[in-house]
């Protein structure tokens, strides 16, 4: 099994962390108010990646490991809140290799 590269991983990815992340905090945003730091850091990501092929995210990624636990999902997350952080760890983990 092949891992992808960042910028693999961004094309797959990052169309989808657009739609979920907004719809995170509409709906888990209460019980989570992380999730609004979470969309907001995404949202400057994808900009800077939208603008730049050679981009520095290592800021972007360590506050989102930091505030979201690295990646744990709570007990209390459906299938598109897994799938955001699931997708978040697969890009992180592209960048950083």
């Amino acid at each position: 099994m092949s891992t992808l590269t960042f910028s693999e991983e961004v094309n797959e990815h990052f169309p989808l962390l657009a739609q979920y992340t907004p719809v995170l905090v509409r709906v888990h945003g209460k019980n989570h108010p992380e999730l609004a730091q979470v969309r907001d850091i995404f949202t400057e990501m994808n900009t800077k990646v939208q603008e730049n092929i050679l981009v520095d995210l290592s800021t972007e990624f360590n506050e989102l490991r930091r505030i979201t636990n690295n990646y744990s999902i709570p007990s209390d997350g459906c299938e598109t809140y897994a799938a955001t952080y699931q997708m978040l760890k697969a890009v992180d983990k592209a960048y950083h290799s």
